[in-house]
């Protein structure tokens, strides 16, 4: 029998990159800045002892050339002070006390916060993200960053989710840095691999969105969340229809197919000039209403599914695995349990929708 990479010693010991969020600057950016910065201020100092090098005395030769300028300067800066080069007049005195002790202090300061940002700082962000990323729950964990996966986390962000109870799982580099940008949890890694899906605890996700872009990967990448979390709700986009069948039997609680969805809008703008309109008002936050999907309260059991307290539009419910249109008896009578979807006004419309 095949061992499993899970089983296999050395995949045990590879290390994979941890959760990243965004920074605001670049690495090296930062970096040039603070050393632009300093450089600036010490260039600054240079030009004011030069203009002023009459009042300095070189105690070694008697003769301050530019060269001296540029060493007192960074001696004077780093407060080392060997003595040989030394303010004399009054004038330079005052110089340095009012104007070279200011700018000293600041370029210290840049220094040791540079030293900050690029060590303490960034040692301290590494290990705040090891703990948020040992400490995940209840997060949605999306598979893929292509079209369909940057798509569903922004419309996700816009429902309501925040970003940092997103995790976003791709490969490429370059997607996960337009990821970075909205703020979510991101890790380079590929997401058929065991140790991936451990690393962003996916036993103990809400949800997880799975889009590989394509779809033998993506059911691959389901049986493997599936084997890893049971309970957890998995939904996958494929694009072929004959792979819809393989996606559930893998375990997929929801398959979205792009293409059948595409023709469905399709053929409904023949039928109604306004139908694909609507169609596509449901699907997107930002549309005036919106379809929800939630358990029926206690004060709904026994009312019909027309005489609901959200004061929705009741569509069908699922009991015991059926599901059940309006029209039907079973909605007539709502039960502890029973699922229902309904069409509510959304928060941004102007409620009058339908």
């Amino acid at each position: 029998m095949a061992k499993r990479d899970s089983d296999n010693p050395k995949v045990k010991r590879r290390k994979f990159k941890p959760l990243r969020r965004a920074v605001k600057l670049p690495l090296w950016g930062d970096l040039s800045l603070r050393l632009g910065a300093a450089l600036f201020l010490i260039m600054i100092v240079v030009m004011i002892h030069w203009f002023d090098r009459e009042g300095l005395v070189d105690n070694v030769d008697g003769d301050v050339s530019f060269l001296d300028i540029v060493y007192f300067t960074m001696i004077s800066i780093t407060t080392t002070g060997f003595g040989d080069i030394a303010p004399v007049s009054d004038k330079a005195r005052l110089i340095e006390a009012v104007i070279v002790t200011p700018i000293r202090f600041a370029v210290f300061f840049i220094f040791v916060g540079t030293a900050y940002n690029f060590i303490i700082k960034r040692s301290w962000e590494k290990w705040r993200m090891a703990r948020i990323q040992d400490s995940l729950s209840n997060h949605v964990v999306v598979l893929g960053y292509g079209v369909s996966g940057s798509q569903s986390v922004e419309e996700l962000i816009e429902r309501g989710t925040e970003a940092n109870d997103i995790v976003v799982v791709d490969p490429s580099e370059d997607r996960l840095v337009e990821a970075e940008k909205l703020g979510v949890n991101v890790l380079a890694a590929d997401a058929t691999r065991d140790e991936t899906l451990k690393a962003v605890r996916i036993q103990t996700a809400q949800s997880v969105l799975v889009s590989a872009g394509r779809d033998d990967t993506s059911i691959l990448i389901v049986l493997t969340v599936r084997h890893l979390a049971p309970k957890v709700p998995i939904s996958v986009v494929v694009r072929a229809d004959d792979n819809e069948l393989l996606a559930r039997q893998a375990g997929a609680n929801n398959v979205i197919n792009p293409v059948r969805f595409t023709g469905l809008l399709l053929a409904g703008s023949a039928k109604g000039a306004h139908i694909a309109d609507y169609l596509a008002d449901l699907a997107s936050v930002n549309g005036r209403v919106q379809l929800v999907e939630r358990v029926v309260t206690e004060e709904e059991c026994g009312c019909t599914i027309t005489d609901l307290t959200s004061g929705g539009r009741g569509l069908r419910i699922y009991r015991n695995g059926r599901a059940f249109g309006y029209w039907e008896d079973e909605c007539q009578d709502l039960q502890a349990g029973d699922v229902l979807v309904e069409i509510v006004p959304a928060e941004n419309g102007n409620g009058n929708s339908g």
